[in-house]
């Protein structure tokens, strides 16, 4: 294993402590491993947080700033965060409008994201909606979960969430488009190469040089099926179909992500949303925004993603207000 580590023990600890000198415009607690903006967002806001397992990066601590989150909670690599981390966070961004997180559909995830809440609300705590993500047409449920995995429109519910929160929408509003865009995306994935975790040193899983695995999940859980490599032309194919055959995406604009699960250049992934985009424009998908580049990712997997987002004018509107953070940056 080559990696550029002090000790596998100390990945995470080190990695926030590298994020925090390199973004003083965020604040990291590392005794709760939460990241948050370092000027917090006006009172009477919504506050936005969300997190899971680290190695996904930049989700979700790069995507902590105006526009998007208040703050991410990072587990362990793969894991998820504990109940006390993500109330320490819920707590800390609350300016009296209750808090919406954003929850990926892991079991570990779920479940402790629902014992924070609980534990912010005892008494007279805080105010507190939870949204789960649970948007990958590849398998109905895998290792680390029951139903559908949450994997790229986490990226986009966080993006569009954030602004509605930004401008002062209430927590029943911003729930609502919450709700209303995680059952409006779908992804699909697939894989050339499995992903180290530092703490095991060997790869997740066996592929062969000349097999792709089609569905992976972004832990390394298997997909649908392994098959040959073929051209992009092909594998495009297999992320497109399964997409517009799960969900109607002829019928409103679309915001679409092609995205790079952490070791595919970003020559092959432009490459390859050609690739895709001549498909959707030959099944009448009407691409109004799309993004393409590492924005949810599996460590050193080498592999992409595509996540189609039906939208609207007021998402359109949404997507495309400021945002400064150090994953997603515009208009700001």
């Amino acid at each position: 294993m080559k990696k550029l580590i002090n000790d596998p023990a100390s990945v995470l600890a080190d990695s926030l402590r590298g994020l925090a000198a390199a973004h003083p415009e965020l604040r990291v607690d590392l005794e709760h491993r939460v990241v948050y903006r370092a000027t917090p967002k006006a009172a009477g806001k919504v506050g936005i947080v969300s997190g899971g397992g680290s190695g996904h990066e930049p989700l979700h601590a790069g995507y902590v700033g105006p526009g998007m989150l208040d703050a991410a909670v990072a587990g362990e690599v793969f894991t998820s965060p504990t109940p006390d981390q993500v109330a320490a966070a819920l707590a800390a961004v609350d300016t009296g409008a209750g808090v919406l997180q954003i929850v990926k559909n892991y079991t570990g995830d779920v479940m402790n994201f629902e014992m924070a809440a609980e534990l912010a609300t005892a008494g007279p705590g805080t105010a507190v909606e939870t949204v789960i993500v649970a948007d990958d047409v590849a398998v109905e449920d895998s290792t680390f979960t029951a139903g559908r995995r949450g994997v790229g429109t986490t990226v986009l519910l966080e993006k569009i969430v954030g602004a509605a929160a930004e401008e002062g929408q209430d927590l029943a509003s911003v729930t609502a488009l919450a709700r209303r865009v995680a059952e409006s995306g779908r992804s699909m994935g697939l894989a050339l190469t499995s992903s180290t975790v530092p703490a095991a040193g060997k790869p997740t899983f066996e592929l062969p040089e000349d097999e792709i695995e089609v569905g992976v999940g972004i832990h390394g859980e298997p997909g649908r099926k392994r098959q040959a490599t073929a051209p992009a032309s092909d594998l495009a194919k297999l992320l497109v179909e399964p997409v517009l055959a799960d969900l109607d995406f002829t019928q409103a604009p679309v915001i679409a992500l092609l995205n790079g699960l952490g070791a595919t250049p970003l020559m092959e992934l432009h490459l390859m949303y050609g690739e895709v985009a001549a498909l959707l424009d030959a099944a009448g998908v009407r691409v109004e925004r799309r993004i393409v580049g590492n924005y949810i990712t599996a460590l050193d997997m080498a592999g992409c993603s595509l996540t189609l987002l039906r939208a609207d004018d007021e998402l359109l509107r949404l997507w495309d207000a400021p945002v400064a953070t150090p994953g997603l940056r515009w208009g700001a």
